[in-house]
């Protein structure tokens, strides 16, 4: 045992003894203990239960049938130890998110539910949320979603053939209108699985589909058995067209009726079974939102730490929300070939910039500066100066095709991320022991 789980299980004794005497003989004594460790960190019954009880009463709320709570307990334990696994990627990389960036990000979060922020926080504790916990959770999840664009979504190559390829099939030529709303569980197969285990997770798989055969709720089995991110939520994908769903999705889905379930499908990351919700649309757009943009970028390097060029950005903002110039800061500080430009981009179509920028960007209206973005290349002061709409030309059919090939790629390379790096990390569940 490590320096560091003997003295988190002292605090915890001390904890315990303070509590104990503070209670009368009387009053039970609720016992915390530790339900798994990951690495050099623990997980405790009372973080288990605690996210669970959220995630039951939010489940509960948009009225989808529950399994077992045992069932669920086991299928949560397993999501907090894949989040931490990518938190400690984060930490090992670097990667944090300070209080500015998780304050604009609640703020979208309550505008976006026709709040205010302090509406927002009222409704949550009304709900049995406390603020604090809903904030540090957010800021985990912004946290792993920067790990994934650094480890997975910036490492994704699309070749000038598989564009060729993708214009000519089914999808390029004329189905980019149609939505598809799909749902999914997966039971994913270890990094190394032996063939006996692959056995053991087939049939595992076969027994969900035959569940579902004679009437199971889909929603209900994926948040009961499927190791995808979404299982909890019964595994629904949203509205997606073709071109933005895994290919094997893909290709399956198109042949689905609403309503009905796929036989096991076999891939990489194991065993997956799909189900058509429903299906909408099927005019094909010709045009798209344009936007033009301009920057300033502070690169990392072995001179410039991150947190330098963070901080470099942010004087830079204060001094363009002062009145300054931001072309001629730019000109005077950006790294890059659009320095000469005043930082201009010119018109961007989505699938241009990489997507940490692109995202960036889409949340900003005309004339509004971001905060620093970072992205591969290092950080970002942006600008949106005007959007416009247009129609595709074969260049940008391209770039569309581009974007659309990247999504596709990306759930199955993060899929495959998250599978290596739950292998390579120690863990050891403690759930059974009583």
């Amino acid at each position: 045992m490590t320096f560091l789980l003997r003295a988190i299980l002292f605090f915890a004794c001390l904890v315990g003894l303070a509590t104990a005497q503070s209670r009368t003989p009387a009053q039970p004594i609720p016992v915390d203990r530790i339900v798994a460790v990951v690495n050099d960190e623990v997980i405790t019954l009372y973080e288990l239960r605690s996210r669970l009880d959220s995630a039951l009463g939010q489940l509960q709320r948009q009225g989808m049938p529950l399994p077992p709570r045992d069932v669920l307990e086991k299928q949560m334990l397993e999501r907090l130890v894949i989040d931490k696994v990518q938190l400690q990627q984060a930490r090992d990389m670097g990667l944090r998110v300070d209080d500015g960036q998780l304050e604009q990000a609640l703020q979208r979060i309550a505008a976006g539910n026709n709040l205010s922020l302090s509406q927002f926080r009222a409704a949550l504790e009304k709900d049995g949320i406390t603020f604090a916990s809903f904030r540090e959770e957010i800021r985990s999840e912004m946290t792993i979603a920067r790990v994934r664009e650094r480890e997975v979504d910036s490492k994704i190559f699309i070749s000038d053939g598989e564009i060729d390829n993708y214009l000519t099939s089914a999808s390029g030529l004329g189905s980019a209108g149609e939505e598809y709303q799909l749902a999914h569980i997966l039971l994913r197969a270890p990094e190394s699985a032996s063939p006996e285990q692959i056995q053991k997770l087939r049939a595992k798989a076969d027994q969900v589909l035959e569940r579902l055969s004679k009437g199971e709720d889909f929603a209900q089995l994926a948040a009961a058995y499927s190791d995808a991110p979404d299982g909890l939520k019964g595994g629904n994908l949203g509205w997606r067209s073709l071109d933005r769903l895994p290919a094997m999705f893909a290709e399956v889905g198109v042949t689905l009726k609403v309503g009905e379930v796929s036989p096991v499908l076999r891939s990489s990351n194991g065993f997956h079974l799909i189900k058509l919700l429903a299906k909408r649309g099927g005019a094909a757009a010709q045009a798209v939102e344009q936007t033009h943009a301009r920057h300033i970028l502070i690169k990392v390097n072995e001179v410039v730490s991150e947190s330098e060029a963070r901080h470099k950005l942010e004087g830079l903002r204060e001094r363009v929300k002062h009145g300054e110039s931001f072309a001629e800061l730019a000109k005077l500080f950006s790294q890059d070939g659009s320095a000469s430009k005043g930082g201009d981009l010119g018109w961007i179509y989505p699938g241009d910039t990489v997507p940490e920028f692109e995202r960036a960007m889409n949340l900003l209206a005309p004339g509004e500066l971001s905060q620093p973005v970072q992205s591969p290349f290092g950080f970002h002061l942006i600008e949106v100066l005007e959007r416009r709409v247009q129609d595709v030309s074969s260049e940008r059919q391209r770039a569309a095709a581009r974007q659309a090939l990247r999504e596709r790629k990306r759930d199955e390379a993060y899929q495959d991320w998250l599978r290596q790096a739950r292998d390579r990390a120690y863990v050891e569940l403690r759930l059974e022991e009583r």
